[in-house]
């Protein structure tokens, strides 16, 4: 009995002697919106959405001022001709409703293209984080539940976000990072 005890007291103390794992968490959703890249990226394709939509809606007018000028010329002429002028008129507006669909379509591809990417640096960053800070984890709380609750005290959201933010303006200074380093050492 003595020697179960003193193992289970030799054991306690060489748990206890272990490192102890920093680990902490972010609100990945959080982090990726609040990214400055990701807000310039965003505004410079609405930005580029509503350049599009005013030549659109411009091309609609001519369009639907040319469609009402071919219905009053349609009525005047006969069936065969009909068919005709609307055939050549359908002709005449189809490549550039395609056009039309292919720039929006080419818009969408590099917006999702610069977003993947906008991912990419947020998942980097944090790995390089973690590393500088002394993280043995950093995981991601998010709504498919791989971090369902965590302390306060472990939530370096907007620890990360700054810091990202940071990276990404250039404004980072060895004076920021040692105070983040040194309120993480304290958590």
């Amino acid at each position: 009995m003595r020697k179960l005890i003193a193992v289970g007291i030799v054991l306690t103390l060489f748990a206890s002697c272990q490192d102890q794992q920093k680990i902490g968490f972010i609100d990945n959703g959080e982090v990726i919106n609040d990214y400055q890249m990701k807000m310039d990226i965003e505004k410079n394709f609405e930005t580029k959405n509503t350049d599009f939509s005013k030549t659109r809606d411009s091309i609609a007018q001519v369009y639907q001022a040319e469609v009402q000028s071919v219905q009053a010329r349609l009525s005047k002429l006969s069936p065969q001709k009909q068919q005709q002028e609307s055939q050549a008129f359908s002709q005449k507006w189809q490549p550039v409703q395609q056009q039309m669909q292919m720039q929006q379509q080419q818009m969408e591809q590099a917006f999702n293209t610069e977003m993947d990417s906008v991912i990419s640096k947020v998942n980097s960053f944090v790995e390089d984080y973690g590393k500088k800070n002394g993280y043995t984890f950093i995981l991601g709380k998010n709504q498919a539940g791989s971090v369902i609750y965590g302390e306060e005290g472990k939530d370096i959201t907007e620890e990360v976000t700054t810091a990202i933010n940071e990276a990404y303006s250039g404004t980072s200074t060895d004076k920021e990072e040692t105070e983040t380093s040194e309120k993480e050492d304290s958590k």
